[in-house]
């Protein structure tokens, strides 16, 4: 099955892709990469899931930020990619970024919710290295913030 028709099998709705909010592009292809620069928890112009984690924001509701960050990745690549997911051969890997008390340890289980949707879009080919780490503060005050890197045919 193709990426894309896996995407509609899940009925995953992909936000539109989000306009850069700084002097950069949300994407570079650099020969057979595809690097998908930080998305944050927008959808469709909304920014939702504010917070830090530790400081009222739960851990379920972390990983629902980080796979909204991943959904906007995959709208990135779509986007970058001429309208298909189908050029992507493997997602190569994931970063995350949890906006977090000093005090809160469980960064990993918060980037799984990114991590667990490119397996569930991509299947094998969506495994992945990836580091998940805290940080003080987020742009807009967003919860998560995730960056991807593909291997494109």
């Amino acid at each position: 099955m193709s990426h894309d028709a896996r995407l509609a099998a899940l009925k995953i709705e992909l936000p539109n892709p989000a306009a850069p909010a700084a002097n950069y592009v949300p994407t570079v292809i650099a020969g057979n990469l595809l690097f998908v620069a930080g998305q944050i928890t927008i959808f469709n112009g909304e920014v939702r899931y504010l917070g830090k984690l530790g400081a009222g924001v739960d851990l379920e509701t972390g990983k629902q930020a980080a796979r909204l960050c991943g959904l906007n990745i995959i709208s990135q690549a779509r986007h970058a990619l001429g309208g298909s997911l189908d050029r992507i051969k493997r997602c190569v890997k994931v970063g995350g970024f949890v906006n977090c008390t000093p005090d809160f340890i469980d960064h990993p289980q918060v980037v799984n919710g990114a991590s667990d949707l490119m397996v569930e879009v991509f299947g094998d080919a969506g495994k992945h290295a990836r580091f998940a780490v805290g940080a003080v503060s987020l742009p807009r005050g967003v919860s998560v913030e995730v960056d991807a890197i593909f291997e494109i045919a």
